[in-house]
């Protein structure tokens, strides 16, 4: 694919009108939703106090890469994978968009199968249909995928001010949700009693494996950091309001997903990390069919933004196709994932490799972009030389193959460091791999300087 040189991949300041509360409120949406909940539910294999500790620790420290990569946004007006030139070159930005466009589908697929399920409930409460898991149940399960794909295409039908809308709207019946969703856990059973319940060992999850999953839940919108914060005026609006309003998201709704999976277990006697869905919490809980209306809405939050940040990926790797078509097809192709966990029979299952392969590839690609930024360039990009062939960022032949390299050591180092066994006990791999992936870039492209200086002299 040519890059046309006249290209300007740059949001101007007269073009931002993004404010800080609509930043707050887009990012406290895209973690107040079912996602978000059925992590918690996963978490509770840790044991109340263990998960708190894990959510807290991971998010925070997820999120401080969210503000840097926001900055950069903020300061040049390019999107994450625009910015990804700079480092992978014109052509090498292709590697992490690829990356970012299967990965935003795939959360998309997740709210979306969690949302479907909540509309199997509701055929189920209104017709009578068999849920799912219940013979003829696929029936309300694939009605749901296509209900909420229709609602994904008008959230997403007038691009960028259309996203902004949904957030605006959903955050309101988000907190009013959360409140509620609040009340009826603690009616059910008393916080002490959730602090004592202690997990059935054979579902017992290490704490690096626990911080791992949180981590690459919260790393997956990094990568998304500056598509939104391009569009504000304020360096606050890009840097604090995405950090407090992703980290305000995640810790709430995955604590409602976290005791109202224990509250469950108390109640029943049996725990089933198999049953933390949302939809299914909300059926136990007797909350009614205005919660299930609720959660397919909270879907429709968050997956304004996953769509986005994929269609904002989709345009970085074809320049000429506009941002509203890329919107389209990602939502298409979203929709089509969404089947997966049915052919493969489980969710859960589905769900876990999804996130083993986010965290694998995704820490890297932020690892080289944020030391790219802050470390070698200084702060500053010759935004006029990310659309030129032959530029500063054209490397060789378009592609920076030392960052590839980075890239592809850090998949490795993660493969090898998450079978650690006392990594898996203790710290994870993720943070580990983005650090020594870090490292390894700069000085990669040290040496490599060197080099260029001795061959010119």
């Amino acid at each position: 694919m040519n890059h046309d040189n006249e290209q300007d991949l740059s949001i101007k300041p007269a073009q931002r009108r993004t404010s800080s509360w609509d930043m707050f409120a887009t990012w406290v949406g895209a973690n107040a939703n079912n996602g978000t909940w059925y992590i918690g539910g996963v978490l509770a294999a840790c044991g109340f106090a263990a998960a708190l500790g894990v959510l807290l620790f991971s998010s925070a420290l997820s999120y401080l890469f969210l503000s840097l990569i926001g900055f950069i946004g903020f300061k040049t007006g390019v999107s994450t994978m625009g910015i990804s030139r700079a480092s992978f070159g014109l052509r090498g930005s292709y590697l992490p968009s690829i990356i970012n466009v299967t990965q935003f589908i795939g959360w998309t697929a997740v709210n979306t199968y969690i949302a479907a399920t909540s509309v199997s409930y509701l055929m189920h409460d209104i017709a009578g249909w068999p849920l799912y898991g219940q013979p003829g149940g696929n029936k309300g399960l694939i009605c749901g995928i296509l209900v909420m794909s229709v609602l994904h295409i008008i959230s997403i039908a007038s691009g960028s001010r259309s996203v902004q809308l949904i957030e605006r709207i959903g955050i309101v019946l988000v907190f009013i949700f959360v409140l509620w969703e609040s009340i009826v856990v603690f009616q059910t059973v008393s916080l002490h009693e959730i602090m004592t319940w202690h997990v059935p060992a054979k579902f017992k999850m290490n704490t690096g494996t626990a911080i791992d999953t949180v981590a690459a839940f919260n790393l997956a919108w990094v990568t998304a950091g500056a598509d939104f914060t391009r569009f504000t005026r304020k360096k606050t609006s890009a840097t604090v309001m995405p950090f407090t309003g992703a980290l305000i998201g995640v810790i709430w709704f995955a604590f409602i997903g976290l005791v109202a999976t224990i509250s469950i277990a108390i109640a029943s006697g049996t725990y089933d990390p198999n049953n933390s869905d949302p939809s299914t919490i909300a059926s136990r809980l007797g909350l009614g069919i205005l919660a299930l209306i609720v959660i397919i809405l909270t879907s429709m939050t968050a997956n304004a933004v996953n769509l986005m940040a994929a269609g904002s990926a989709l345009s970085n790797i074809f320049p000429r196709l506009k941002l509203k078509v890329s919107l389209w097809i990602v939502a298409i192709l979203a929709t089509l994932v969404t089947f997966v966990p049915m052919i493969l029979g489980s969710f859960l299952s589905a769900f876990i490799v999804f996130l083993d392969y986010v965290g694998m590839v995704l820490g890297p690609i932020i690892s080289v972009i944020i030391v790219d930024f802050y470390v070698r360039s200084h702060g500053h990009y010759h935004l006029k030389e990310l659309s030129k062939q032959h530029g500063a960022y054209w490397y060789k032949n378009g592609i920076n193959w030392l960052a590839v390299l980075t890239w592809i050591s850090g998949v490795v180092i993660f493969f090898v460091l998450q079978r650690n066994e006392f990594l898996e006990r203790t710290i994870g791999a993720t943070f580990i791999t983005m650090i020594i992936s870090g490292v390894l870039y700069y000085y990669l492209m040290k040496l490599n300087q060197r080099s260029v200086k001795k061959n010119v002299n």
